[in-house]
């Protein structure tokens, strides 16, 4: 039975060059994953209040029950500012509450970063990685993937228009399947 792999991804943009190459990762994975798309831009900020009302808003809930089923998550990201984008930052903290009912206990994670730059999202990536660690998040220490100059690695047609870049997804998904396989 296949592996559940929920997707996040970063940038918030239905064109983006990260939801492209999400989409790349998820025809370059292996069968033993299943992939769904877990949108964060509709996720209010986080407000303790709110849940501790009984009252989380209804993004929050799907999101929270959406991630309680998957076995894995595969985060793709920009960075923004050396950082990670706020989207992320609030769907990790939206995951993470009410106190002791973390969705990211134990769950595989991998994270890959791209950015138009040459660095390709380190900054974001161990600021993503740091997070989830903490809230024991089995998070994938290699290979790592940080995708510089990444809106040259896509055809117009968005698609991966070389053999390099689409060997190295292929290594990353495929350490991510066996990853989860391993830790799930």
């Amino acid at each position: 039975m296949p592996k559940k792999i929920a997707v996040l991804i970063g940038s918030l943009r239905k064109d983006s060059i990260n939801r492209k190459l999400a989409q790349e990762m998820i025809a370059l994975a292996p069968s033993s994953l299943e992939f769904e798309v877990a949108e964060i831009g509709d996720l209010a900020l986080y407000n303790q209040d709110l849940d501790d009302a009984g009252t989380p808003p209804a993004p929050w809930t799907r999101f929270r029950e959406q991630l309680a089923k998957v076995d894995g998550v595969l985060i793709v990201s920009p960075e923004y500012n050396r950082t990670m984008p706020a989207s992320v930052k609030n769907a990790i903290d939206v995951g993470s509450r009410p106190w002791g009912k973390s969705i990211w206990n134990g769950k595989a994670i991998a994270i890959a970063t791209a950015s138009p730059g040459g660095v390709g999202g380190f900054g974001a990536n161990h600021n993503i990685r740091q997070a989830l660690v903490t809230l024991n998040g089995v998070v994938m220490p290699s290979p790592e993937a940080y995708i510089g100059n990444a809106a040259n690695l896509l055809g117009p047609d968005g698609r991966i228009n070389n053999d390099q870049t689409r060997e190295v997804l292929a290594k990353f998904v495929n350490a991510f399947a066996a990853w989860t396989e391993k830790n799930t």
